[in-house]
C-alpha cells in the first residue's frame, strides 16, 4: 500500500523554520506557538526517521537531510504560492455575475452603474435579470440581490444591506394630485390603486401600518412587474406603492411624490452568495450596495 503524504502543517513548519533559520520567527509567521512548531518538526523527523536540524549553541543548523528537504519544500511551496496567486488574479479578472429582478435592474442598478464603475474600477460586473425566485445553488450567478424576509436558504451566505421601506407614490400628472398631496393617508380609500402581482401584500401591509382598514382598499389596474407599475404611476395613471430606493431618483426629479412617506416592512435588501464562495468581491460589492442604499 502506498504511504500517505507527509502532514502539510508539519512541512510548513519545517519550511518556515529552515528558511528563517529560527523557530520563533517561523512561529510568528505561521501565527502559531513556538511549541507547536517544535512538535511539528519532531513529528516530521520521527516520520522520516532522520534528524533535520542539529543544535549548535542556542541556534539550529540544518543537517544534510534537512537541506535536501528544505530545497524541495521551498520550491514546492513557492510553486503553490505562485499558482494560487494566478488563480486569485484570474478570478478577480472574470466578470462578477449579479442576479436581480428586472425592476431593481432598471430602476436602481442601471442608474448607478456609472458610479459603481468609477468607485469600484476593478469590479467587472455583469447583471442578470430574472423575475423567478433564485435556485438555492444560484447556478450561473456569483451572487443575487434580493428584497426578501430573512432567513432564505441555508446554502447561502447573506449580507444584510438595509431594511425595506415602502410607501405610496403618485405623479403630479395624477388627476387628483392637488387634493391627495395634502390629504391624510385615509384619503386613499377613495382612490383606485395600482398594484402588482409580484407584491400582493404591499398595499394591505402598508394600510395596517397606517391603521387603515385594508379591506376598504380599492384596486385598479394590475401589472405583472413592479417596473411597469411605476411607469404607470409616473404617467399619472394612479397611485402605486413601491420600495423607497426604486423611486428615489423619481422623487428627486419631481416625477413622483410620496405624501405619506415610507414605512418599514419585515423584508430586507440582501446580497446572497453560495456559502462555499470565498470571492473577496462579494464583501466589496456588499459594502458598496449598503452605502448606496443608505444614501437613498
Amino acid at each position: 500500500m502506498a504511504r500517505e503524504l507527509l502532514p502539510l502543517n508539519a512541512l510548513r513548519a519545517f519550511e518556515a523554520t529552515a528558511r528563517l533559520e529560527n523557530m520563533s520567527r517561523a512561529a510568528n509567521e505561521l501565527h502559531v506557538t513556538h511549541g507547536a512548531v517544535s512538535r511539528h518538526i519532531r513529528a516530521l523527523e520521527a516520520e522520516l526517521g532522520v534528524a533535520l536540524f542539529s543544535r549548535q549553541g542556542r541556534g539550529l543548523v540544518l543537517t544534510d537531510a534537512g537541506r535536501r528537504l528544505r530545497d524541495v519544500a521551498a520550491a514546492s511551496f513557492g510553486q503553490l504560492r505562485e499558482v494560487c496567486g494566478e488563480l486569485r488574479r484570474g478570478a478577480a479578472q472574470a466578470p462578477f455575475v449579479l442576479g436581480c429582478s428586472g425592476s431593481v435592474l432598471a430602476r436602481w442598478m442601471i442608474p448607478r452603474l456609472e458610479r459603481l464603475s468609477r468607485e469600484l474600477p476593478a469590479l467587472k460586473l455583469h447583471l442578470s435579470a430574472s423575475e423567478a425566485a433564485p435556485e438555492p445553488a444560484l447556478p450561473g450567478l456569483d451572487a443575487t440581490l434580493l428584497l426578501a424576509e430573512p432567513p432564505t436558504h441555508a446554502e447561502w451566505q447573506m449580507h444584510r444591506l438595509g431594511t425595506e421601506r415602502i410607501g405610496p407614490v403618485l405623479s403630479p400628472r395624477h388627476a387628483h394630485f392637488k387634493r391627495l398631496a395634502n390629504a391624510d393617508a385615509d384619503a386613499l380609500l377613495g382612490e383606485t390603486l395600482l398594484h402588482t402581482a409580484s407584491r400582493p401584500q404591499a398595499w394591505p401591509g402598508w394600510a395596517r401600518a397606517m391603521r387603515i382598514d385594508a379591506r376598504q382598499l380599492h384596486y385598479g389596474q394590475g401589472f405583472e412587474h413592479l417596473y411597469y407599475l411605476l411607469e404607470a404611476a409616473v404617467a399619472g395613471l394612479g397611485v402605486a406603492i413601491a420600495p423607497q430606493p426604486l423611486v428615489a431618483d423619481d422623487l428627486a426629479a419631481g416625477r413622483l411624490v410620496a405624501p405619506w412617506g415610507f414605512r418599514r416592512t419585515k423584508a430586507a435588501w440582501l446580497l446572497c452568495a453560495p456559502k462555499r464562495s470565498q470571492d473577496p468581491r462579494i464583501e466589496t460589492l456588499a459594502a458598496w450596495l449598503k452605502k448606496e442604499l443608505a444614501n437613498d
